[in-house]
């Protein structure tokens, strides 16, 4: 039997092409994609995996690139999904990236050299003192580097080159998708599961080799809006109530050890994103995360009970709390179906790294979809600070979680 563990990965060289490619999406925009920019990646993709001999390939309406590796084995396999997200984050711009290759990485400073104020430390970016020896990734320093998550994109790639080329490793039927808008939360809003039809999926799209990750927070949304009593400025004494203060009080009191600040490890949070409003009205947008569930509307009540308390004050004044359900910890699916995980962890101590299971401070498109119906973990794809200037990613990591696929899909094909 072949060790495919001495192939020839080419990941990289399909990664410095894709971050060129702008493909930000953009929250204000009610479209899907959200960004018709994301589509030219999509469309890239598609041409490449047609040129692979993957025959169905294809971009839909939505920006959602489909395609089928056809199964070569006599076994009845599951179909398994590989998933990453096309798009990079509206936090810092992607345009005109630059991918600067760092080869082997000594532990030295690395200066960006289009705005040398941008420089990756070790003691900054702990994960480097795992890269002794290797060739670092990052783009130019005015740019984010697209590595979140167009490593995962180009580990799936080239995942399916060798699948199409290396008949004896043996598989079933794969699927694969790639998605826009999961950075504005949107990732799989137009997913057609029922023509996907997968068993389980996999989600490319963690950081550190070797872990893998089957929890997410569950979130919810909230708004709070405030109704105050408007009155001239200059006749306010004893009228005015202004919801824009009372507004900005409730959001003083959150308390610390219940903010993403205060918090770390398996504790939930409430963090204020956005505030608007005048004097007669204003609403304070909410984001609400905890890993349990149940704990979500406890802490919601907590915006509730420090309005209530602030509007003491105010007896002509009043509030109402909206709550709307964001995505729910995908660990309560994929307890239902503990071999996806298993297999998961095997293909990556196959693959010669530790194999850890952790959980997210935050969620995947693997969130929702296994709620949707495609139980979905999430491995790692080497990416690092992703959504800001220092962003990072190590060639050597991005072949480990290639030859994870390619163990992973062989794993499957062994175990039916």
């Amino acid at each position: 039997m072949m060790n495919i563990n001495n192939l020839a990965f080419k990941a990289e060289e399909r990664f410095v092409r894709y971050v060129t490619i702008d493909t930000q999406s953009d929250p204000s925009s009610p479209t899907c994609p959200s960004t018709e920019k994301q589509k030219d990646l999509g469309r890239l993709l598609v041409a490449e995996l047609l040129e692979m001999g993957v025959a169905d390939a294809h971009l839909d309406e939505y920006g959602y690139v489909y395609a089928t590796i056809p199964s070569n084995t006599n076994k009845d396999v599951p179909v398994i999904c590989f998933c990453s997200h096309m798009d990079t984050a509206p936090d810092c711009s992607g345009e005109g990236v630059k991918p600067i290759i760092h080869h082997n990485y000594q532990g030295q400073d690395l200066v960006l050299p289009d705005d040398t104020s941008q420089v990756l430390r070790m003691a900054e970016h702990p994960d480097l003192k795992n890269q002794l020896g290797n060739d670092i990734i990052t783009a130019s320093g005015t740019t984010l580097l697209g590595a979140d998550n167009k490593a995962g994109v180009a580990e799936i790639m080239d995942a399916c080159r060798l699948l199409m080329t290396t008949p004896e490793i043996k598989h079933g039927k794969i699927r694969i998708l790639f998605t826009p808008d999961e950075e504005i939360g949107r990732g799989v809003d137009k997913v057609d599961i029922q023509k996907l039809g997968a068993f389980a999926g996999y989600t490319i799209d963690g950081e550190s080799a070797g872990n893998m990750e089957n929890e997410t927070f569950s979130a919810d949304g909230a708004t709070l809006i405030v109704n105050g009593v408007s009155s001239h400025p200059g006749f306010a004494k004893g009228k005015m109530e202004s919801a824009i203060k009372i507004a900005a009080q409730v959001v003083a009191a959150l308390p610390v050890n219940l903010s993403p600040e205060g918090t770390e490890g398996m504790e939930g949070f409430v963090h204020p994103v956005g505030i608007s409003g005048h004097v007669e009205q204003a609403s304070v947008d909410f984001i609400i995360r905890d890993f349990d569930a149940d704990k979500l509307m406890d802490h919601a009540g907590v915006i509730s009970d420090i309005a209530e308390e602030v509007l003491k004050q105010y007896p002509g004044s009043s509030y109402e709390l909206l709550i709307r359900e964001q995505y729910r910890n995908m660990r309560q699916v994929l307890d239902e179906h503990p071999q996806i995980v298993e297999y998961g962890m095997e293909a990556i101590k196959r693959a010669g790294m530790t194999a850890q299971l952790c959980s997210i401070r935050g969620g995947t498109d693997g969130s929702r979809l296994s709620f949707m119906g495609l139980p979905c973990p999430n491995i790692f794809a080497g990416e690092h600070a992703f959504h800001g200037k220092q962003e990072w990613v190590s060639v050597q990591d991005m072949h480990k979680a290639t030859l994870t696929i390619l163990h992973l899909c062989a794993v499957w094909e062994e175990r039916s």
